[in-house]
């Protein structure tokens, strides 16, 4: 069962929770973007499920967040508004959430717990590491591509460096990255004909992937326990308090987010960022003529308007209002992040790429909050690392064809995308 699946047929307003909302011309998307921010808090219905569905009653609807403003105040008011009850619009087992979703579908104290214990894996010592790791990589990515001319950008490029930075970080041998690779493509993917499963059983195949991956981080932490490892998954598995050690459930769920989180995103705003680059020569230029001085704003503003996770649920605790909006207890609202990162409010000319925009408050890492996401640090350089490899080695690396995007509502996916450069 997909997401399209829950939608009331006759709903005339934008619907920004369907898949194919995202899989059309960006001038479309935008336009019905401007509508719903027009519009406010806006309330969208929900069909009611057939009595023998697998998943429960999903209630009446969802309220659309889309202003920035209003996204900085449920982001901000944790208390009011729980993650705990899911991510998705869709409301599944509790189980589900947890298994899927790992602290981002947690609330105050759980959440603060387990972000404290897989903060370790964050810290300046471990991002130093990593930061080293990224350069090293990027070089070989190149390597690989270098005298052939042309590539798929998003396999042969902007997939392969956070999902080998990430797998490094946990500790999980190379040996296994398209295994990784092809079940996380499934648990985004669920909506998309290239990775839906052929039976179309979206819920056995997600929880099948899921599982998979959780098999694999359990036998690569059994092999850590007991060792001197300084990889995350040796440290949790090792730790000598037990408030410090994850269980085997709380290891795999932290690793399945991870691998999504922070594998999907960045590898979509690297994808996102060569079509800009290359929509626009004239901020190319500049980028690449102080590639140092100008990349943290060009990154923000990669990120900004590729917003890699398109939204984010929340559920209210109480009645409480949002943009005017009354919410009631239990009614669920969707932030939608890249809404808000084109809100005219907020940025001048929100639908340009200026690579020396500043400031810059996006929420392509999600709202100021207990949430606000724990690798913005380390995306922020495999992006930076990755360009300027690229900008170095390839300087006339460009898109060749339109992006094939994903048809999904939460990722923001590039699937494919043609490229093109003078052999090197």
């Amino acid at each position: 069962m997909t997401t399209s699946t829950l939608l009331d047929s006759t709903e005339t307003m934008p619907n920004p929770i369907e898949p194919w909302f995202w899989t059309r011309p960006a001038s479309e998307i935008d336009s019905d973007l401007a509508v719903l921010r027009a519009q406010g808090v806006s309330f969208h219905p929900l069909m009611e499920l057939p009595p023998d569905a697998p998943l429960p009653d999903q209630g009446k609807g969802f309220w659309a967040v889309t202003r920035h403003a209003d996204i900085l105040h449920v982001s901000k008011n944790a208390s009011t508004f729980s993650s705990a009850r899911g991510v998705t619009v869709m409301d599944t087992p509790q189980e589900f959430n947890d298994f899927f979703g790992s602290m981002i579908s947690m609330d105050d104290p759980r959440h603060a717990r387990l972000r404290r214990i897989v903060s370790a894996g964050f810290t300046p010592r471990m991002l130093k590491q990593l930061e080293d790791s990224v350069a090293v990589l990027a070089s070989q990515i190149v390597d690989r591509i270098a005298e052939r001319g042309e590539c798929d950008f998003v396999v042969d490029v902007a997939a392969r460096l956070p999902l080998k930075i990430v797998c490094d970080l946990m500790g999980i041998p190379d040996t296994h990255l398209d295994y990784v690779f092809d079940r996380t493509n499934m648990i985004l993917g669920a909506s998309d004909p290239e990775y839906a499963p052929a039976d179309g059983d979206v819920l056995t195949g997600l929880l099948t992937a899921g599982g998979e991956l959780a098999a694999l981080m359990e036998e690569v932490a059994e092999s850590k326990r007991g060792g001197d490892g300084t990889d995350l998954t040796s440290m949790l598995v090792n730790a000598e308090l037990d408030d410090d050690r994850l269980t085997a459930a709380d290891l795999a769920s932290f690793f399945i987010l991870l691998v999504i989180a922070g594998n999907e995103t960045t590898r979509n705003a690297i994808s996102w960022g060569l079509m800009y680059l290359t929509e626009n020569p004239d901020q190319r230029a500049i980028w690449a003529a102080d590639f140092d001085a100008v990349a943290p704003t060009a990154i923000e503003e990669i990120v900004r308007l590729a917003s890699p996770v398109t939204y984010m649920r929340r559920t209210a605790l109480a009645d409480t209002e949002v943009g005017g909006a009354q919410i009631a207890e239990g009614e669920k609202l969707c932030q939608f992040y890249l809404a808000a990162n084109r809100d005219d409010s907020i940025f001048d000319d929100p639908h340009r790429f200026d690579v020396r925009r500043s400031p810059n408050p996006h929420v392509g890492f999600g709202g100021p909050g207990p949430h606000f996401c724990l690798g913005a640090h380390l995306a922020r350089r495999e992006i930076t690392v990755m360009f300027r490899e690229l900008f170095r080695r390839l300087p006339d690396i460009a898109a060749s064809g339109e992006p094939e995007l994903l048809r999904a509502s939460f990722i923001h996916g590039v699937k494919h995308l043609p490229c093109t450069f003078s052999p090197a």
